[in-house]
Formats: structure tokens, sequence, C-alpha cells
């Protein structure tokens, strides 16, 4: 995971751990949100489904559209780390990481990293704990199988 960037509205240099959900602008704290929120001109993104639904609108036509959009996860210099859907599809296809996942302690770690405030420093935390290092290894097997080196054409 990469280190936040300058915040937009103070500066602070690797701070601007927040975005703002209409813009995608990056910021650090709740008075830069306050003062962003002030000058933010930029169209409201899409209601989330569930709100659509509640109000009687019926989903959204867009499938792939879920209640995050790619903007609040990733910004532009991030595009490089996304992971096709494609290969992302192929975890939930995964017999080992299935079995991985029964696993109780694991599933408490993940849940304590999806609740977690600083989610970079408990990943780090946790890469030292090796039920989730092999967890960590299997995803990325599966998202990015190992190129075979040295291996002659046939």
């Amino acid at each position: 995971m990469r280190a936040p960037g300058p915040c937009a509205e103070c500066g602070a240099r690797g701070a601007a751990r927040y975005r703002c959900p209409r813009c995608g602008t990056a910021y650090c704290s709740v008075p830069c949100c306050r003062t962003h929120r002030e000058r933010c001109a930029a169209e409201p993104r899409q209601e989330r489904p569930r709100q659509r639904e509640a109000a009687g609108q019926g989903p959204t036509p867009d499938p792939t559209h879920g209640p995050w959009a790619l903007e609040d996860i990733l910004s532009e210099e991030d595009e490089h780390d996304r992971v096709p859907l494609e290969k992302l599809k192929l975890l939930g296809e995964s017999e080992e990481l299935r079995d991985l996942l029964l696993n109780p302690h694991l599933r408490q770690l993940l849940l304590t990293i999806d609740q977690a405030q600083d989610k970079s420093s408990l990943m780090r935390r946790f890469m030292q704990e090796p039920l989730f290092v092999e967890f960590a290894d299997c995803c990325l097997s599966i998202v990015e199988p190992p190129e075979k080196e040295n291996v002659l054409p046939e």
C-alpha cells in the first residue's frame, strides 16, 4: 500500500488519507474537509443503490456499480495497481483460499484490518503473522501468478 500524498487544502505532506466523495480531491482532516466542501463545485456522484431503492427508484442501471465507486478507492496515480475484475473473480474460485478462510484466527485478523483506522500499519504488523503471510501469498499467487523463469521454449 502506498503512502498518502499531500493534502490539497493545507499542503501537509503524506497526510491526505481521505478523498472528497464528489470530486476525489485528497485531504487530511475534518477542518480541511470542511474548507474543501465549501469550495467544491463538482457534480455529486451517483446515489448508492440502497438509497435509490429506498427512494423507490429501483436499482442502479449499471450492475458493476457497487456501494464503492472506483474513484473512492483509486486515484489516477494508483491506477497501475488496480487488479482486473476477472483476476479478482479467481479469488472466489480458489479452493486453497477457501480452506485458509475457514481458519477463525485469519477471519478475525481480516475483520480487524477492515475495521481499523490505520490499515497500512496494521497490515505491516500482521505480515509478521505466518498465517496472514500465507493468506497474502495465496491471494497474490492467484491474481499475479509467478512467471516461469529460465524456461526454454519447446
